[in-house]
């Protein structure tokens, strides 16, 4: 229920962030050493601001040290004191920035990395961060830690392949209600059908 909540509460944060955050915005490229991607509508992007919880932002529900890696973050940009929805790392593989972040929980830090997701009749992008520092340090880290953790979170879930295909959550899931999420049954179907 948490978690659904948590879904709800960052759905309609990108939805009310989507016409304020990005809409006129300044550019924020000059001085950046993100690697592009090649993305339609990406932009290099650097800038300073304090790491937060967003549920806490746009809440006001704000447990202690952002919610323990357990909540998604953004940075409150220092320029424009807009909340900037940071969505993830600088991995290949959709990963989120928690890991990323919550050292920096409450923090002021300057973050490089892409504009992503620019559409036409759609003002707001997400943030990827590439890299991250403490603002006036002088060495950037990459912004890279989440398969780390995932490891020392699940440390039984050793073995080749992706870490999706490991991951206990994904295995619990697939057990209860099959590969679509419909039933062991549609399953079934399915393989049966395309065999």
């Amino acid at each position: 229920m948490a978690t659904n909540n948590a879904i709800c509460c960052l759905a309609a944060a990108c939805f009310l962030i989507a016409g304020v955050t990005f809409a006129g915005a300044e550019d924020f490229s000059e001085g950046s050493n993100a690697k592009e991607l090649g993305l339609s509508g990406e932009t290099k992007a650097t800038f300073s601001g304090k790491v937060v919880d967003l549920l806490c932002e746009l809440s006001g529900d704000c447990p202690a040290n952002c919610g323990d890696g357990k909540r998604n973050m953004g940075i409150v940009r220092a320029a424009d004191n807009k909340l900037i929805v940071i969505a993830k790392n600088s991995q290949f593989e959709f990963n989120g920035p928690v890991d990323d972040l919550l050292p920096y929980c409450n923090q002021i830090v300057d973050v490089d990395g892409l504009l992503l997701a620019e559409d036409p009749g759609f003002t707001a992008k997400v943030f990827m961060a590439q890299f991250i520092r403490l603002s006036g340090q002088k060495e950037w880290k990459k912004a890279d830690l989440w398969t780390k953790a995932w490891q020392q979170r699940n440390p039984g879930a050793e073995g080749e392949g992706p870490w999706y295909r490991r991951d206990p959550r994904v295995k619990k899931q697939i057990e209860k209600s099959g590969y679509f999420g419909l039933g062991h049954e549609a399953d079934e179907q399915w393989r049966e059908e395309n065999e």
